[in-house]
């Protein structure tokens, strides 16, 4: 089932409002458990989680900041 262009709005302004400030305390947690690495070691696995939350929702994001293309044109002449 394809979400409608207000669907996958709506839910990408849920994503960044609420799951990626939990993403990121989770992230910290999860890597605060260890102990310091290098800051290239350290570096890598922010870069890595960064890239990893948004390949799922990379369908949910696409044409978001384009125009509705199921609105009705304003040009009828």
């Amino acid at each position: 089932m394809a979400l409608s262009y207000k669907a996958r709005r709506r839910l990408s302004l849920l994503v960044l409002l609420v799951g990626l400030p939990a993403y990121i305390v989770a992230a910290v947690s999860i890597v605060s458990l260890f102990d310091r690495p290098s800051i290239l070691v350290e570096l890598m696995v922010y870069i890595g989680l960064g890239v990893i939350w948004a390949v799922p929702l990379k369908t949910v994001f696409k044409g978001i900041g384009q125009a509705d293309p199921n609105a009705p044109d304003d040009e009828a002449s």
